[in-house]
């Protein structure tokens, strides 16, 4: 197989990424490994790795899988975190860690799938060490020396435009930026006009409002957005601030094609964890072809528990019989709904930077033939909770939404 020869051009004052001397904008989303083909199937054109072996898969497996569905990788390049305790001041550590990249980079460089290299994740999240830029500098030189075909960027939590002109100037081996922006991807028009940044940058992380950006009950536990809210966030996050951007900006990997637990299992996630697709994936869809799926997935309005809303704090009594409802904006009778109650995340265990994080028990559940948009329940224990509803529509899809929820005696 040979390389696939990939260059960013400038051109009439826009950035373009050619393939094989083609135009190929980025349609792409980070995967979940067991979901590269549903990704195909659902229009997109790439998707992007956090590291070379995930642990299930190693790096010539996924570009194959990737290559047999269509498909190009902006391959992750795992580079140790100052967060994590890796020391930059240590040259040998540093040295070391070159070497084993360097490794990867030999194995996998003239694979057809491979798009780019993404050398570290985050690297600025909670770092004060500048030599780890050094370290990415020297990473994209080595790259650049013993691959001519592909385009080196790292990966930049948010897009403030210190971290931008700090790494524009430490990094100049570097062919773009990417940046990893949720609920504020408004401001970034505004934070590359103030860096004055004038290179090419992809957007390697998208969706839904952050955890940490949003609104809190009064015991500090964050309020996430249904499927339908976040829906309508992804279509004109993408609209406004990703395709609106032809200058500069090659494409996007939308976060997360597939599902994980961060906060909540559906934060992130454009599928749940029974794989049914959400009312975001199908947004993507639309947005990468044009077209809309067959069966579109119920639209939902607000979930209350005896009339309160999530933005009121809900205090229950554990043992008393509340109501919860879901308001259904779909005339489909065919619908199905799963209620559930689940702990919140211990505190302690709650993720850093999407690290790992343990899904939560669930207490209590209803699901069957005679559940509706409303049910009753009776909370059996204390302590902090999550109210989840699903909606399933039949054909693989489903609406959901949860809310925060205190159990006191």
């Amino acid at each position: 197989m040979k390389p696939s020869k990939v260059e960013l051009n400038y051109r009439d004052k826009k950035y373009q990424l050619r393939v094989n001397n083609k135009p190929f904008y980025i349609n792409g989303a980070g995967v979940d490994f067991g979901n590269i083909k549903s990704l195909a199937d659902f229009g997109g054109n790439a998707f992007r790795t956090w590291r070379v072996n995930n642990g299930e898969k190693s790096g010539l497996e996924i570009l194959d899988e990737a290559h047999q569905n269509g498909l190009m990788v902006c391959m992750g390049i795992e580079v140790e975190r100052e967060r994590h305790g890796f020391n930059y001041e240590n040259q040998q550590a540093v040295s070391e860690q070159m070497a084993a990249i360097k490794e990867d980079i030999l194995a996998l460089k003239d694979h057809p799938a491979l798009l780019i290299w993404g050398i570290g994740n985050e690297l600025n999240l909670r770092h004060k060490n500048p030599k780890v830029w050094d370290a990415v500098n020297d990473l994209s030189k080595m790259i650049h020396q013993i691959d001519p075909n592909h385009p080196t960027t790292t990966m930049l939590a948010g897009a403030e435009p210190e971290v931008i002109e700090l790494v524009d100037k430490l990094c100049p081996d570097l062919d773009l930026l990417s940046f990893q922006i949720y609920g504020a991807i408004d401001k970034l028009p505004g934070f590359l006009q103030e860096s004055h940044y004038q290179g090419a940058y992809m957007i390697t992380e998208w969706g839904a409002t952050g955890h940490w950006e949003c609104e809190n009950t009064r015991w500090d536990r964050p309020i996430e957005a249904n499927s339908t809210e976040k829906a309508n966030d992804y279509r004109l996050r993408y609209l406004n601030y990703i395709a609106e951007d032809a200058k500069q900006c090659i494409g996007s990997f939308v976060f997360l094609w597939g599902q994980k637990q961060e906060r909540t299992p559906t934060w992130y996630g454009l599928f749940l964890d029974n794989n049914n697709s959400t009312e975001a994936a199908q947004v993507m869809q639309y947005l990468w072809t044009g077209k809309w799926a067959q069966h579109k997935i119920p639209q939902i309005g607000k979930l209350t528990v005896n009339g309160m809303l999530a933005e009121e704090s809900v205090c229950l009594q554990q043992g008393q019989t509340y109501s919860a409802k879901i308001d259904s904006k779909t005339t489909n009778k065919n619908l199905s709904y799963r209620w559930e109650l689940m702990r919140e995340v211990d505190r302690e265990l709650e993720s850093d930077g999407g690290d790992f994080e343990p899904t939560p028990e669930i207490v209590w559940q209803q699901s069957n033939a005679n559940t509706l948009m409303n049910v009753e329940f009776s909370p059996p224990q204390t302590g902090e909770f999550r109210l989840f509803v699903y909606v399933d529509d039949g054909h693989g899809g489903s609406a959901t939404a949860n809310m925060p929820i205190l159990i006191e005696s």
